[in-house]
């Protein structure tokens, strides 16, 4: 009997490890603006500092529990963990290959000198030792490490120097710890500078490393290295289906920021005894050491100083206004003729706040019905939800607050919104709610109509900036009737008893519609008719989807793929894939929305969606899908995707090596997928202006000729 042929599969972690390189291209990347170079290496430093705290910490843990149960797992963590450190340990080389070799010497091109403490000059060496004195000094906790006796604890994500003295009465030697306070002061220091055109400055740690002799004034300063741990951020919910979860949740926060290591890095300088010393003095393992270069926390580059050189960054795309909305004196009037799509960040964000602030202080709207996943910190959607309840409307609120790194935040708005009379609802035990939609209930003049907001993104003034997410305004019954159903759940927690015909929903029929759309897809293309899939996703993890994808393309069915993050599939492998292609845009703005199209024999369907396709949204989320009807909405996506599809300056090839390869198609036209978008809806928008005033113009012209034969 022949041996079953594994499913090809890539881990998810590694298929991460390998998006977050995408990341760090950028940074690399000679046609990106210098200044947005540097804000790349910050956006990959503050993805892998989750990455650890959150996906290698678990494997950590899966290790630690002992072989019997990592037997119901089918990898073997210990094998992982080595992986991900060996593919890190690389990117972390290269990363400060990048920074060292490639970024401070075009800084210093452009007249921007990022200095350490021995090229300073009389004059700055005075300025760092006063603002030493006189800002860092009460922060800086200066501890001598005694080996089985003094320990300090260090804190999550804090940066110290491990200093190596020598005693100036009797030379012995030791070591001490000294915290860096970039937590209560700018990591980059402007220094004084001869000259107006060269701006020099320096970072926060060579300023701790100038005045170590002020801290430890009876010893010789040997060396001094830097040092960061990172501890892990799970909650650890022992049981979430009995007692009051929202207390468990707000204990475990309290317990995150002591939670065990799941990083240690260290200045790759660093001597092999001294590193030993850390080891045994702060109970390291093997397997959480990291090494890194000489700075660490390199996210804190998102703050680095621009001098006001705007030619250092990319050019401005001014968020266009949507114009269909935005001119329209009645709201929800426009509501009902017509559907409405907007594409944030090419859009502004402003008919979402809009809505919410109409249902406000209508005096028609009765209720409003809203999920929250995560929110911004100063949320004008809240503060209308909270003005709608003065008002004598009733709102209702699902909080999420198991939104991770978000749970205090999203915690604190429940509070606040109780406190002004909204009804709220809390997490739902074993799920996580991660549905963006909300709903307006209003009494028209032809009776009650419920008016609906889906989106593919969070209900987030500041994320819509530079997150793309579609979002849908709509009266059609057919989806809004569906979504009150789904409130009613969220709110009573009593499950709908009609099926959901139009919308899929987590936990209802998500999966099995998926599976449906691939298998008529399969049907259509055997029977000799247009088939064929087009998938928009963050990421694609889950197994039995994907083996439903690696059927389709055996059966001859064309899959076309564009996926930010984690891919486990593996596109273009024999006997497997081949009539799948897969490409991953990474560029100014973050790709976040997801978009289905099924070519349906000729009439294709299209659907726009909170969820991603990994287990976690397939099986232990709410999440919406959500069909567009209208004709001229489904033309924008179409557009769109069709220009992601056909970029060739951002796009990289997904493939089983995982080389990342910009796809270089063979023509002379540059397509940059983002900017050719923010272009296509800028002439979109101007097209619709022009037939309004036409419209308008022609109305007029039909009034006064009517006037003049009455006459």
């Amino acid at each position: 009997m022949a041996a079953k042929t594994e499913m090809p599969y890539i881990h998810r972690d590694i298929s991460w490890l390998s998006f977050n390189y995408r990341v760090l291209q950028e940074a690399k990347d000679p046609s990106v603006p210098l200044l947005e170079r540097l804000k790349f290496l910050a956006i990959y430093s503050n993805n892998l500092d989750e990455f650890f705290r959150v996906r290698v910490a678990n494997h950590r843990n899966l290790l630690r529990v002992g072989r019997k149960t990592r037997q119901q797992f089918e990898y073997e963590p210990k094998t992982i963990l080595k992986q991900i450190l060996k593919i890190v340990n690389a990117q972390q080389e290269e990363f400060s290959e990048i920074f060292e070799k490639q970024i401070v010497p075009e800084l210093n091109r452009n007249n921007i000198y990022l200095k350490r403490r021995l090229q300073l000059n009389k004059v700055q060496r005075t300025f760092v030792e006063n603002y030493f004195r006189e800002n860092m000094l009460p922060f800086v906790q200066p501890v001598l490490l005694v080996k089985h006796k003094i320990r300090p604890f260090l804190n999550n994500a804090a940066l110290y120097m491990v200093v190596y003295l020598e005693d100036k009465e009797d030379a012995s030697r030791h070591y001490a710890i000294v915290k860096i306070p970039s937590d209560h002061l700018p990591r980059f220091v402007i220094l004084p500078s001869a000259s107006a055109k060269r701006h020099e400055l320096i970072m926060l740690d060579d300023i701790v490393r100038h005045n170590l002799s002020q801290m430890f004034p009876g010893y010789h300063i040997l060396d001094a290295y830097s040092i960061k741990l990172t501890r892990d951020a799970e909650l650890y919910i022992d049981d979430e289906y009995s007692g009051d979860l929202i207390q468990k949740i707000k204990n475990s926060l309290n317990k995150r920021q002591v939670g065990p290591p799941s990083r240690f890095v260290y200045d790759r300088e660093m001597p092999k005894e001294l590193l030993d010393f850390l080891v045994e003095t702060f109970d390291l393992k093997k397997e959480d050491l990291l090494v890194e270069g000489r700075y660490h926390n390199n996210f804190d580059f998102f703050k680095f100083p621009d001098f006001g050189m705007q030619h250092l960054k990319l050019q401005p795309l001014p968020p266009l206004s949507y114009h269909e909305l935005d001119d329209e004196q009645d709201f929800f009037q426009a509501l009902r003729e017509k559907d409405h799509l907007i594409y944030p960040p090419y859009h502004h964000y402003d008919p979402v706040v809009r809505m919410f602030a109409e249902a406000a202080k209508d005096p028609a709207v009765t209720h409003i019905k809203i999920t929250q996943y995560r929110v911004a910190r100063k949320s004008q959607i809240m503060n209308a939800l909270m003005d709608a309840v003065k008002a004598g409307k009733q709102v209702f609120v699902f909080i999420e607050v198991k939104a991770r790194f978000d749970e205090e935040a999203n915690l604190r708005w429940g509070e606040k919104l109780e406190a002004a009379g909204v009804k709220v609802a809390y997490s739902l035990p074993g799920v996580k709610v991660h549905a963006k939609m909300a709903l307006i209930r209003r009494e028209d003049e032809d009776g009650p109509r419920l008016y609906g907001y889906f989106s593919t993104g969070n209900f987030h003034e500041e994320t819509a900036k530079i997150y793309c997410d579609f979002g849908l305004f709509t009266s059609d019954h057919r989806l809004t009737a569906e979504a009150g159903r789904l409130f009613t759940f969220l709110e009573t927690g009593i499950k709908p008893l009609q099926p959901f015909k139009h919308m899929m929903v987590g936990q209802f029929n998500l999966r099995s519609t998926l599976e449906s759309l691939i298998d008529r897809e399969i049907k259509n293309h055997k029977a000799g008719k247009p088939a064929g899939i087009t998938l928009k996703l963050n990421s694609i993890q889950d197994k039995d989807i994907i083996a439903k994808l690696y059927q389709a393309s055996r059966e001859g069915v064309r899959i076309r793929m564009i996926v930010r993050g984690v891919c486990s599939l593996v596109p273009g492998k024999k006997g497997w894939s081949e009539n799948i292609e897969a490409i991953s845009i990474v560029d100014r703005y973050l790709e976040h929305a997801r978009v289905f199209i099924f070519e349906n024999d000729g009439q294709p369907k299209y659907y726009l969606a909170s969820a991603d396709w990994m287990t976690r949204n397939l099986s232990f989320r709410v999440e919406t899908v959500f069909p567009v009807y209208d004709p001229d909405a489904q033309r924008m996506i179409h557009d769109i995707i069709e220009m992601q599809w056909n970029d060739n300056i951002k796009a990289r090839i997904l493939d089983e090596v995982q080389s990342n390869r910009y796809r270089r198609q063979d023509t002379e036209i540059a397509v940059q997928s983002q900017v050719e978008t923010y272009f296509y809806l800028k002439r979109r928008e101007e097209m619709m202006v022009r037939a309004r005033e036409e419209a308008e113009e022609a109305s007029d012209e039909a009034q006064l000729s009517a006037g003049s034969s009455k006459g």
